[in-house]
């Protein structure tokens, strides 16, 4: 019985990374209960296929404790020749009546979202992810961020 239960659960498992075709690189990092203003969460990604574009997403578990409506963040993309590009991002991360967006049935939610489309990888990149919320009329950032509990970095293919 403890054969077929284990064969089952493989199978499952097989069935369901199958169906993640566009998936390329799919990484989390645990920021613990509450991510630090100086916590910067680092990707080192693989080599990939230089004829082919890629859409870039950052990927974030969040629960109830996270109180903002937006997050901020700071992305930085550097290249092999130590250059780096760097963006600073605003994402909805709640609705109007407070409830945090994104995908889950339990009161941990995960949100993908959106950083760059169409982009095509010479070498080896790695990607500093931080954030940089701020409360409404104060100049320092909120030096730790609850409820967000993970950061995430996806690249899929691009079809």
């Amino acid at each position: 019985m403890w054969i077929k239960n284990s064969a089952l659960l493989l199978l499952v498992v097989i069935l369901f990374w199958s169906c993640d075709k566009k998936r390329v690189f799919d990484d989390y990092q645990s920021v613990g209960s509450a991510w630090n203003k100086d916590s910067i969460v680092t990707f080192h990604l693989p080599e990939l296929d230089s004829t082919k574009r890629y859409n870039l997403f950052v990927n974030l578990r969040a629960n109830n404790a996270y109180q903002y409506n937006n997050l901020f963040l700071i992305v930085a993309l550097e290249l092999p020749n130590g250059f780096t590009k760097v963006d600073t991002l605003e994402y909805q991360m709640a609705d109007p009546e407070g409830l945090l967006l994104g995908n889950g049935f339990s009161d941990i939610k995960e949100s993908k979202l959106f950083y760059k489309e169409n982009v095509r990888f010479r070498s080896k990149y790695t990607v500093h992810i931080k954030q940089a919320v701020r409360e409404n009329g104060k100049v320092p950032g909120v030096t730790a961020l609850d409820g967000i509990t993970e950061v995430g970095f996806r690249i899929e293919k691009k079809e």
